[in-house]
């Protein structure tokens, strides 16, 4: 490897370097935030209790379905293979002439969609059944109980796997240089194919993709900190004297 070479290819290309960044981090911000609220509702629904008869179970027989197929499938395929599937397989079998940056987003959004709904059915799981009940017991429906009970603190607990999520969506965008999204991977790719220096070049993409991913933790491990609120918790007030 040689220094002088990385030095010369980031001042000469810094700013592709730079723009292909900003594209991986906007596409990995924008697709966890849809692939978040996709979950969340996929979770939601998921979790709604069955009746044992009527047209509600069919409905909810046949939405469940459909969920579980979406979830399964886009779990158990390649993002570079939906990548292919969505941009191209598009165009050929409906004619749907798509952006690149649109498919982009959309196959991160539903990849991630994927992912979330299991942590968020696993998150609404986890609490405690004593909570429905007590919601059901003072009169709630589903809809009020997820709201007002369950799902501030299921938000709180998945957090963290929301935002290892968006860490790794910041490294799977590089599969989308097969349909040519001008992400880090792809510019970077160009970089190395002018100067013919591929380690150099491509060393320089690795620290950048490091130093996202390390700041983008640290951001998230800041904010899940407050989010939990201080270890120990003193009583703000006048100290009660005792009776005499």
């Amino acid at each position: 490897m040689s220094i002088e070479w990385i030095v010369k290819i980031v001042s000469e290309n810094w700013e592709m370097f730079l723009r292909g960044a900003g594209t991986t981090l906007w596409i990995a911000l924008i697709g966890t935030i849809a692939g978040a609220a996709i979950g969340l509702i996929a979770g939601i629904i998921r979790t709604i209790p069955v009746p044992e008869r009527g047209l509600k179970k069919v409905i909810l027989a046949v939405v469940n379905f459909l969920l579980s197929a979406y979830i399964e499938f886009f779990r158990g395929t390649p993002m570079i293979v939906q990548a292919m599937v969505i941009y191209y397989g598009s165009a050929l079998a409906f004619g749907i002439d798509m952006n690149v940056m649109m498919a982009a987003l959309i196959v991160v959004s539903i990849n991630t969609g994927a992912y979330m709904a299991e942590i968020v059915r696993g998150g609404i799981i986890s609490v405690d059944k004593g909570q429905f009940e007590a919601a059901q017991a003072i009169g709630m429906n589903h809809i009020q109980t997820m709201m007002n009970v369950v799902l501030p603190q299921v938000i709180r607990n998945i957090l963290p796997a929301t935002g290892n999520q968006f860490v790794i969506n910041i490294k799977d965008t590089s599969v989308l240089n097969v349909i040519s999204v001008s992400e880090l991977y792809f510019l970077t790719k160009s970089v190395a194919g002018n100067n013919f220096r591929y380690f150099e070049s491509f060393f320089v993409a690795c620290v950048l993709y490091f130093v996202m991913t390390f700041v983008v933790t640290k951001i998230l491990r800041y904010f899940e900190k407050k989010i939990e609120g201080p270890d120990s918790y003193a009583i703000v007030g006048e100290e009660i004297q005792p009776a005499r």
